[in-house]
């Protein structure tokens, strides 16, 4: 659980389940956290309770015993808003999970339940909340100082404009310089900006508007006059400008790097401290600033203003008056101040947006190969099934039948009486026609021949790969994938390698029940490509590794052990090479060797 709080000390924790056995299990996992959990057996004891206790999460089963949790999820979300809801399931169907996110749930379980998988789902929702709580008390807090001057409101209206005009990153940071140096914004002569990086070590000089020297801002600002351009029309002229504006000052932000560990930097320390420094003459509050600083940005007066979400540091504005020389002002700094939080809002909302987006990219594409390669895995589960089916048709029956049907045909021609030979010969047809049906069994599973066209082969990885999404999110699961598409074009039968890698990731998926990791790393040189697929699972004995891909071998409960031959069998008909072998650590590593034939133009 994150360290800062994330209920209020009145606010409680609701399982709205029948089993007293689920509410105990949440009230150990959740209890020695600090907060505290009530039970609620049926909907209506919850729906009783949310009038009288402010109730910050709600652990909701579908199935109650008098009515579906899912059916009172619309009057929970239109009632109860800030009330965060996480569905608790005994099914893993994906339908049913988006119905309920789409009637007002923020994340759902699945029975049985896994401690990893409830703390991630609660910590995550509950931070959600919190962060949504917060921005709305930070908008509420912004609109509430808008009244203090007409010009402020007017800037805060057109700048809004353009934050929802565009969700892309660079374009809002774009929008934010623009209203800091506009004549209908905050008038500042030049504007940086510096975001800290992902991992949140360095901050880093992101992008800069304004003139190099006094005679290039007397010809814009002429230029903005003669043309009698507003704010919106600077904006959309900053996103159609030449790819040499403002490239001075930007030169001088890109170049810009501090570590966040240097807490007596203005920079890093107004950013710890979300107090906004003013540097006059090279000096601050807190003595002499660093000269390299006063040098990169040929300015000794400026005012630094850090960006920051209820969440985490953002990073900061620096605003000059470089040709002008006018004073910084107090007024200067609140205005910048009340500029520089709804800039942190858009920001965040374009870091929230985009990360969201994201999220539904993956669970679109998973539903997507789903629903497009339905087929694939119906073909493969036929495969396992009758491959298990002629492996024990073939070792039970066949040496039996072969036996019987033989020796019926030896004794045709030992016995004389008609009346024997007529059932012998009777013996000797079925005894053919059930080695027939065997033999036939065991062609059922094997290939025809590839059918080869050159095609990009990481799509193919990553198809497979997805179709085995919802038993890696079940069995916590994570993977790491180290390669980019579309990747090189090699002559392949695109079903058939979509096959075995299908083969190699559930192998690996399956040797992890438990959760673990599963890493697929790509390397290539002029004449071929390798595929590693590495697990964190169980492993393979060592003396096993050589027989893992003989048919029928398997050291599983369940399954034919013909998986691995098909993979190899498929891997040979590409020329290709195929081994196994311990991990590192733990695990097993298959590797994948394929010629490299690329594509020519």
């Amino acid at each position: 659980m994150p360290s800062s709080p994330l209920i209020q000390p009145d606010e409680v924790i609701v399982v709205v389940d029948d089993s007293q056995e689920i509410f105990q299990l949440f009230q150990d996992l959740l209890g020695e956290q600090g907060y505290t959990i009530l039970h609620a057996e049926t909907s209506g004891a919850f729906l009783e309770l949310l009038q009288t206790r402010a109730v910050a999460l709600a652990l909701l089963d579908i199935e109650l015993p008098d009515r579906k949790g899912s059916d009172i999820l619309p009057e929970l979300s239109s009632r109860y808003p800030d009330l965060a809801i996480i569905m608790i399931t005994g099914t893993t169907d994906l339908c049913t999970a988006l119905h309920c996110l789409r009637l007002g749930a923020d994340d759902f379980l699945t029975k049985p339940l896994s401690l990893a998988d409830m703390r991630h789902a609660i910590s995550s929702v509950l931070e959600k909340r919190h962060l949504v709580i917060d921005n709305r008390l930070h908008q509420q807090k912004l609109e509430s100082v808008h009244y203090r001057t007409q010009f402020l409101h007017q800037l805060s209206l057109k700048m809004n404009t353009a934050y929802l005009s565009t969700v892309e990153l660079e374009d809002v940071l774009q929008a934010i310089l623009v209203g800091i140096t506009a004549g209908e914004g905050l008038q500042f002569n030049r504007a940086f900006l510096a975001l800290f990086d992902e991992d949140h070590r360095n901050l880093r000089g992101r992008l800069a508007i304004g003139p190099a020297s006094r005679e290039d801002a007397g010809r814009v600002w002429e230029e903005i006059t003669t043309k009698g351009l507003h704010l919106a029309d600077i904006i959309q002229n900053f996103n159609e400008a030449p790819a040499d504006a403002n490239q001075e000052v930007n030169h001088i932000i890109r170049g810009l790097s501090v570590s966040a560990a240097d807490e007596q930097h203005p920079l890093i320390k107004a950013c710890r401290q979300r107090k906004s420094i003013l540097i006059e003459h090279g000096h601050s509050d807190g003595g002499p600033v660093s000269p390299q600083l006063i040098e990169q940005l040929q300015e000794d007066t400026f005012i630094v203003v850090p960006l920051f979400s209820p969440r985490q540091s953002l990073g900061v504005l620096i605003a000059d008056n470089f040709v002008t020389h006018n004073p910084i002002t107090a007024e200067d700094i609140s205005n910048l101040e009340l500029f520089a939080s709804q800039a942190s809002l858009a920001i965040e909302h374009s870091s929230l947006y985009t990360s969201m987006v994201h999220k539904m990219q993956e669970l679109e594409a998973v539903s997507q190969e789903l629903e497009s390669n339905k087929d694939r895995l119906v073909e493969a589960e036929r495969y396992a099934a009758m491959g298990q089916m002629s492996a024990q048709l073939v070792h039970a029956i066949r040496n039996p039948i072969t036996s019987i049907g033989g020796t019926a045909r030896l004794l045709t021609k030992k016995v004389q009486d008609p009346v024997i030979l007529k059932f012998l010969d009777m013996m000797a047809r079925d005894a053919a026609k059930i080695e027939a049906t065997l033999e036939d069994l065991v062609n059922f599973v094997q290939e025809n021949d590839p059918q080869k066209t050159f095609q990009p082969l990481y799509p193919l990885i990553r198809k497979s790969l997805m179709l085995l999404y919802g038993t890696m999110k079940n069995q916590g699961v994570r993977y790491q994938l180290n390669f980019n598409d579309p990747g090189p074009s090699l002559f392949i039968d695109g079903g058939k390698i979509g096959k075995m890698f299908l083969h190699l990731i559930r192998n690996a998926i399956e040797s992890m029940p438990n959760g673990g990791l599963l890493h697929i790393d790509v390397s290539q040189d002029p004449s071929k490509i390798s595929i590693l697929i590495a697990d964190s699972g169980t492993g393979i004995v060592n003396a096993n590794i050589a027989r893992a891909a003989d048919p029928f071998f398997t050291t599983k409960v369940y399954g034919t052990g013909m998986g691995l031959t098909l993979v190899k069998k498929i891997i040979s008909e590409h020329q290709g090479t195929f081994f196994l072998q311990p991990g590192p650590i733990s695990g097993t590593v298959a590797t994948v060797t394929l010629p490299l034939t690329v594509e020519q133009n």
